[in-house]
């Protein structure tokens, strides 16, 4: 619902669901690791007469999803009022194509895109989703168009200019994701994985236009292998595939800490904990891939930065 966002790969959210619920391990593992952002936010916002009242919870473990999801009437027509073009991130707080919204619902939503769709504004809406078989059998049904065009004036041939769909892929066992979205018919068609949890090994990125790399943040976040990273990237590139990298998240390889944090890091434990501004934080403050014997270091999203191999990764697909 903001018109500013911190996520670099957008310049605005849009939140016209409300709700949502885990599905897989980038949402948060076993014994709440890692976890949800939204699902956090959305838990302390959830008391009486708060937005998320009845759509999350407060636990001993932290905030948890209800299952409960609706469409906001109120913030439907928020991009409309926006006259500056912008990349906008649709349900940064929630999933678009999440099995509890009905279609009609979903209807809605693109009429609005569809509305947004003049030479004016020149919005792009970028939803993601990990619910990718839906998306694809939403996106290639006669309703979207049917949605899309009922308030357009461009009605333009399907799929329209104005739509960015992706999906998340965090882990080898959900590559199948990046069949579905391949199958969808998009202008642009672009991966997110982030946290990216483990080596995805070789993609097929054949008909896939950007690819968005990050690590896990939060108190419970699990450390991502340069690696990883640095074969995502190299695979970009020789696909021809705009590549963005978002973050390393709370961990990092030593040698990849930017040099106005190693100091800090050199001091050891102590100073290591002012850099993680004093909050405890579960199991050790290194972690070692015992594939390789790489240890990464807690230091902290801030102090990590988004450079890989000594330079940001910023590219969009054209």
């Amino acid at each position: 619902m903001a018109d500013n966002t911190h996520i670099g790969w957008t310049d605005a959210t849009w939140n016209p669901v409300r709700g949502c619920s885990r599905v897989s391990p980038g949402c948060g593992g076993a014994n709440h690791e890692g976890g949800c952002y939204a699902e956090k936010i959305a838990a302390r916002f959830s008391g009486p007469g708060q937005p998320y009242e009845g759509f999350a919870r407060r636990t001993p473990n932290g905030g948890q999803w209800t299952g409960k999801l609706a469409l906001v009437e109120e913030s439907l027509d928020l991009p409309l009022r926006w006259k500056r073009p912008r990349r906008i991130f649709v349900n940064s707080m929630s999933d678009l194509f999440h099995e509890a919204l009905p279609d009609a619902a979903i209807d809605q939503v693109l009429e609005v895109i569809g509305a947004c769709d003049d030479q004016d504004r020149g919005h792009i809406f970028q939803i993601l989703t990990k619910r990718g078989v839906r998306q694809r059998d939403y996106m290639r049904s006669a309703r979207a168009y049917d949605a899309w065009n009922r308030r357009c004036m461009a009605q333009e041939a399907w799929p329209p200019r104005n739509i960015w769909l992706g999906v998340s892929v965090e882990d080898q066992e959900r590559k199948h994701r990046i069949d579905e979205l391949r199958a969808t018919p998009a202008a642009i068609r672009f991966l997110s994985l982030e946290p990216l949890l483990e080596d995805l090994g070789a993609i097929d990125l054949t008909g896939i236009h950007w690819v968005i790399v990050g690590g896990e943040s939060g108190p419970r976040a699990r450390p991502m292998h340069p690696d990883w990273a640095r074969s995502l990237r190299d695979q970009c590139q020789a696909a021809g595939v705009a590549f963005f990298f978002k973050q390393w998240g709370e961990w990092i390889a030593g040698d990849d800490l930017p040099s106005e944090h190693q100091e800090a890091v050199e001091l050891g434990e102590r100073r290591l904990l002012t850099y993680d501004q004093g909050q405890k934080l579960a199991g050790r403050r290194e972690y070692e891939f015992h594939s390789d014997g790489s240890t990464l270091i807690r230091v902290g999203k801030h102090a990590a930065g988004r450079l890989l191999d000594g330079r940001e990764h910023n590219e969009f697909p054209v």
